[in-house]
């Protein structure tokens, strides 16, 4: 693997399921050589988490496991145990996200490793950093339920709902990508590398953002408010003659222009709503007036008046949509699978260079997913002999004897 900016840097990856592996991906689609530790005969939770299957892995599992290699071990076995410290001895990054005290069990936890490896970033991704909650497991709709999440989604007049997908394991994945990253620039300057911690309860709280302010600040107790915006007026879905629009007026220019569109312009003008704070505070009132105007057009009527002022907006996709959008269709990755067959997924969203390339390497250096225990020969290969090498150079050491 060669290309990005990342090569040279080879990545441990206990990790399973979404977080941890949304990372590891993101670091192997900059470059790095990301091995992929799994269970003989299981492999990742995520292979069975289906349909659809391919080739008998999950949809799920292909869609955070490009850019690795796969081995197989079981780490109760001391042989394979010996294995996977060997890899660890020849990486700069370690990631992990068991339950806490598992890796420990199999002496690869931090003081273990750093013992062995003192310049490895170690990345761990626990579900909870508080001491008396370590022992927890954590998945993402515990998170959401845990942290507030589904306190806020939803309608106001309905029960909590989860976000349509693991937005919280994905937020982790990049909190953890972006210590990792940090964490091997440190190393560059003092040689050391480190133990990264990133909870999955500590993310998920920074990620409610202007919801957490709302409270810590204000005193304001969030509540489920559908599609509407606590903060901002109008900025929420309408119903139009044909389908919903989304329409996010951010600041008082785009209410004005919003309200020309409708051709409604004395709205702007109205004391109640010319300020964001009076539209808020007003909110019931104007957005029945507004929702009355757009509900009189078709859709492209509004996206065209509004679109040309500039206003945001959009319509509500439905994922098939989205990906036979000319910008949906741009962001589809095509991999060559010599057994699979040809893959589409999601390209990485990073983009380097010009004109820009998902992940700064070309489409033909990526790598599929990887099939359970795949590369267990060449990398039971590399590690034998990077383990000859070390051998040799320490008896050459030894056969120098002490220098004057």
């Amino acid at each position: 693997m060669s290309g990005g900016p990342l090569e040279g840097i080879r990545v441990a990856d206990f990790s399973r399921i979404l977080a941890g592996p949304l990372c590891t991906m993101l670091l192997g689609d900059l470059g790095a050589d990301v091995i992929k530790v799994e269970r003989p005969g299981e492999g990742d939770d995520t292979r069975s988490w289906g349909p659809p299957f391919l080739d008998g892995d999950a949809a799920y599992f292909l869609s955070v496991n490009r850019n690795k290699r796969s081995i197989a071990l079981d780490l109760g076995a001391p042989e394979d145990a010996a294995v996977a410290r060997e890899l660890i001895a020849s990486s700069d990054v370690v990631m992990e996200n068991f339950s806490s005290g598992i890796m420990a069990r199999f002496g690869l936890d931090y003081p273990s490793i750093k013992a062995l490896n003192p310049e490895v970033v170690y990345c761990s991704i626990p579900a909870f950093s508080d001491a008396a909650l370590k022992g927890r497991p954590g998945y993402d709709l515990m998170m959401q339920a845990y942290t507030g999440f589904m306190s806020i989604t939803g309608h106001n007049d309905g029960d909590p709902v989860k976000v349509g997908v693991a937005v919280l394991d994905v937020i982790a994945g990049l909190y953890a990508a972006t210590g990792i990253l940090a964490a091997l620039r440190r190393r560059e300057q003092t040689g050391e590398g480190e133990l990264v911690t990133v909870s999955l309860f500590d993310t998920s709280v920074a990620a409610l953002v202007n919801q957490a302010a709302n409270y810590l600040i204000g005193g304001v107790l969030p509540s489920r408010t559908g599609n509407a915006h606590p903060n901002i007026v109008p900025y929420e879905v309408f119903r139009t003659a044909d389908r919903p629009l989304a329409l996010a007026a951010g600041n008082d220019k785009h209410f004005r222009l919003t309200c020309e569109a409708q051709g409604t312009p004395e709205l702007a003008e109205d004391p109640r709503f010319s300020s964001n704070a009076g539209r808020v505070a007003h909110r019931d009132e104007l957005v029945a007036v507004m929702a009355e105007a757009f509900r009189r057009r078709p859709i492209e009527h509004w996206l065209d008046e509004l679109g040309r002022r500039g206003v945001p907006c959009g319509p509500v996709r439905g994922i098939d949509e989205v990906f036979d959008s000319p910008e949906g269709k741009a962001l589809v990755q095509h991999i060559d699978d010599s057994v699979r067959g040809p893959l589409r997924l999601v390209a990485s969203p990073v983009r380097f260079g010009d004109p820009p390339v998902p992940g700064g390497r070309g489409s033909d250096a990526v790598r599929p997913p990887p099939r359970l225990g795949e590369h267990e020969a060449e990398v039971r290969a590399e590690l034998d002999l990077a383990a000859r090498r070390t051998q040799a150079a320490s008896h050459d050491s030894a056969q120098e004897g002490p220098t004057r």
